[in-house]
């Protein structure tokens, strides 16, 4: 029986990334929380939806708050490492995340958590929550509520609660955004009638049998040798082949998240019976996702002649219909709240002249508003050709990565409800920007921010909306648990010794790129010393440019390492050596990237 209460500080609805996170920061907070999950598992997408190959925020300037902490937890739990495959730099099971979660839930005594919870009910008083009614264990209850917070993936409490929100495209004369498409075609195209949020995947999990594809594969094999797949995934490998299709989200112990968009399962009909409010026409929904992936595992299974088979990712207390199936879809867009701002895509793109970032969000008197960093590449997920997006990557590291954004305290406050904060992918953007804003680690830190808000506005007694941005945001910098960036500072570290005081700097001098400000980069004195973990190797060899921003590391044995980093000091290094050099890296080894991750150069 969950412990029964009738008023609560803060209620925190839906087990999404944001969600957890939120839950977790407010009662960090020092004020009573409440978290209602529908399902016994907590993490939404990076853990129940299966979605364990993290995009965004990659950079180790950006590994901060929840999402840095988080990372740096599965790195000391997974004892292969994270750098499994070539989507991502990190892969973890989800097992790992979850329980990860479910400790952090735990270890706070402000934290109650209710799992198995149905919404029934959002009472009002004018422009205040007042209360929640809900069903769990099989008894009503109504909660009294001060502070809530959306942290659902769908948005799931708005439309209880009547506070405004969008779902689906906005035309491009709304906000001038250059993605999006003119007034004139969404009344005349079915296209976006047919698909009105971003296509949803239900993940499904294979175990790779060894670590090399066969050779002598028998079955699914057309006359020329190419892997031949079953309707209507035949071409699902055309881009990237059968083995790179397939380790495309490779995970530790030889698991494989099947999320793949291209002919592959992403999910495209039918998609506004998940908004519609009709159980029945949901679980069909779900039925027809599930089946959907599971054809397209058995596809890759039989084109392989085996070498892919069904994998064990998801025990019963997680929700899941079978062990191979993720407890829940990973939704990319849902319903998505009309905030006191709203993110648009112009927002995110990298500053005409200048450093490569996106402008910082300002109020009327030029004060910096942002409370979170991403930094992921605008990605939208339709059927058909790939929807064509301004641009916003740059190169770093040997790689390439996305322009920085930052995004405003405004856009998690409802424009409605004085009470109401969302800290998962329905807070206020447009469909756009949500391209680029729905990826986990900047909801876990838009979720951390969320929580923060809600504590700060009941220790003063006021509103959310009202709570000053700068000691929100004095708050997160310095938070004793994950200190989390506000600004993006590319060429300081998250365990710079310097980190806190340039984040301060940056809201106070107007400076979010320290690389501009440094030119030379971090000296080989300040940067944190680096020890080498059971994951990284020495490797020795002849350095050179195979392209503009691409390196690789010629070995003894003549082969060729692509390298790229993660890490200021070494992308510094990196440029101002006369390259072909001989050097010695301490690097992770990822034979699916592949490429070898440089943590430093040892000389």
């Amino acid at each position: 029986m969950n412990q029964s209460i009738d008023a609560v500080d803060v209620l925190v609805w839906g087990g999404g990334t944001g969600g957890v996170a939120a839950a977790i920061q407010a009662a960090r907070g020092d004020v009573n929380t409440l978290l209602l999950t529908p399902g016994s598992w907590l993490g939404g997408m990076v853990s129940a939806a299966g979605v364990c190959c993290p995009d965004g925020n990659e950079l180790t300037p950006w590994q901060t708050g929840l999402w840095g902490a988080f990372l740096r937890e599965l790195e000391r739990r997974e004892p292969e490492g994270l750098d499994h495959n070539w989507v991502s730099c990190f892969g973890y099971r989800p097992t790992t995340a979850e329980q990860i979660l479910q400790d952090w839930v735990r270890a706070e005594p402000k934290l109650l958590w209710w799992p198995g919870c149905r919404l029934l009910e959002v009472e009002r008083d004018g422009s205040l929550i007042t209360a929640v009614r809900l069903e769990v264990a099989g008894e009503q209850r109504r909660v009294r509520v001060q502070v809530v917070i959306d942290g659902s993936d769908r948005g799931d409490l708005l439309p209880l609660a009547e506070a405004p929100f969008r779902l689906g495209w906005e035309p491009q004369e709304q906000w001038g955004e250059p993605s999006a498409p003119s007034q004139q075609r969404l009344d005349s195209e079915s296209f976006f009638r047919e698909q009105p949020v971003q296509s949803p995947t239900w993940v499904v999990m294979g175990q790779l049998q060894s670590d090399l594809l066969p050779s002598d594969r028998t079955r699914g094999i057309d006359p020329e040798g190419r892997p031949r797949l079953a309707a209507p995934f035949e071409l699902a490998c055309q881009s990237f082949g059968l083995e790179r299709t397939i380790t495309y989200g490779r995970l530790p112990g030889g698991l494989v998240m099947l999320n793949w968009p291209l002919q592959g399962n992403d999910w495209h009909w039918g998609l506004e019976r998940a908004f519609c409010g009709d159980p029945q026409q949901e679980a069909e929904l779900y039925k027809e996702m599930q089946e959907h992936s599971l054809r397209f595992a058995q596809a890759l299974q039989d084109a392989t002649g085996g070498w892919l088979q069904l994998g064990h990712a998801f025990p019963a207390d997680a929700g899941s219909p079978a062990p191979w199936l993720a407890a829940m879809p990973y939704w990319r867009e849902g319903r998505r709240m009309i905030g006191r701002h709203t993110v648009i895509e112009q927002e995110l793109l990298p500053l005409a002249s200048g450093p490569s970032a996106a402008p910082l969000p300002r109020n009327r008197a030029g004060d910096i508003q942002s409370i979170a960093v991403g930094n992921y590449a605008n990605d939208h997920h339709y059927p058909g050709a790939d929807w064509p997006l301004a641009p916003k990557s740059c190169v770093w590291g040997g790689r390439w990565t996305g322009t920085p954004f930052c995004i405003p305290y405004e856009a998690l406050v409802s424009a409605e409800l004085d009470n109401l904060l969302a800290a998962d992918k329905a807070f206020s953007t447009s469909h756009m920007a949500n391209g680029a804003t729905r990826l986990q680690p900047l909801i876990l830190n838009i979720g951390q921010a969320a929580g923060a808000a809600a504590a700060l506005a009941l220790r003063h007694g006021v509103a959310p909306a009202e709570i000053a941005v700068r000691e929100l945001q004095e708050r997160l910098i310095s938070d004793a648990a994950a200190p989390s960036a506000v600004v993006p500072l590319w060429a300081t570290a998250w365990d710079h010794p310097q980190w806190q005081q340039r984040q301060r700097a940056a809201l106070s001098e107007g400076h979010f790129n320290d690389a501009a400000a440094q030119p030379t980069g971090m000296s080989t004195q300040e940067a944190a010393p680096v020890e080498v973990n059971v994951c990284e190797q020495h490797w020795s060899g002849t350095l050179n440019k195979t392209s503009d921003h691409a390196y690789a590391l010629t070995v003894a044995d003549g082969s060729h390492w692509p390298v790229i980093t993660l890490e200021p000091l070494v992308h510094e290094q990196l440029s101002q050596l006369e390259l072909p050099a001989e050097v010695e890296l301490i690097a992770s080894t990822n034979p699916w990237g592949p490429w070898l991750r440089a943590k430093r150069l040892a000389r």
